[in-house]
């Protein structure tokens, strides 16, 4: 018997490249759907916040399309929840970026900018370095994982050991955090060749266990 693929709602709140990740997500074997519907989200085994672009416009998109309820309840239920490049942003209390917009405050901290002496966005691969090498997101990442970058601030949670990975770019950034059922990061794992895939594998294993707890 063909064991069941889990199924994965990633929101569509109608701005940037959403595709990608559903795409990814389908290759390394669940039924991931870019979907607004909150039935459908309530009842995913999983739920991803991808996102591209300006924090501000992002935040002020979700909220016109109605998902903020939806990624809020989908955090408390204790599924496994991914967020991705300013996916991952806009789960913090709020951005430098726009000081005017609130974040979703699901990870407690701020989005800073990257310090200056370097070039702004990093747009580049640049290696990640571990913090929480045991956390199963991670799972046969190894110390040779190379991520897909592009981004001009980086996640400063509250507590340190939020953080599951950093790269050095000028100093060390904040590239994945693991808070709860949460689990974010500042690279694109869909863009990001064979770690970011095994990355995705890893949620979608998450996704499909019973429980569901990542």
């Amino acid at each position: 018997m063909t064991a069941r693929r889990p199924v994965i709602a990633v929101l569509d709140y109608g701005i940037g490249n959403l595709r990608s990740a559903e795409k990814a997500l389908q290759h390394v074997g669940a039924d991931a759907l870019l979907s607004s519907d909150h039935g459908f989200i309530r009842d995913a085994d999983a739920v991803v916040l991808p996102g591209v672009g300006a924090f501000g416009a992002c935040m002020n998109a979700l909220r016109a399309a109605g998902l903020e309820s939806s990624v809020h309840d989908a955090v408390v239920s204790g599924r496994p929840f991914l967020g991705i490049c300013v996916g991952m942003q806009m789960l913090f209390d709020g951005s430098d970026e726009d000081d005017s917009v609130a974040g979703l405050g699901v990870l407690p901290g701020t989005v800073r900018w990257i310090p200056p002496g370097v070039k702004r966005p990093q747009m580049q691969w640049n290696q990640l370095h571990l913090t929480l090498p045991d956390d199963p997101m991670l799972d046969g990442l190894g110390d040779d994982a190379w991520m897909y970058f592009v981004h001009s601030l980086h996640g400063v949670p509250t507590e340190a050991s939020m953080v599951a990975a950093t790269c050095s770019y000028g100093t060390d950034l904040n590239a994945a955090f693991r808070h709860g059922n949460v689990f974010a990061t500042q690279f694109h794992p869909e863009k990001s060749g064979p770690s970011g895939l095994a990355l995705l594998a890893n949620f979608v294993r998450a996704a499909g266990s019973p429980g569901g707890a990542s």
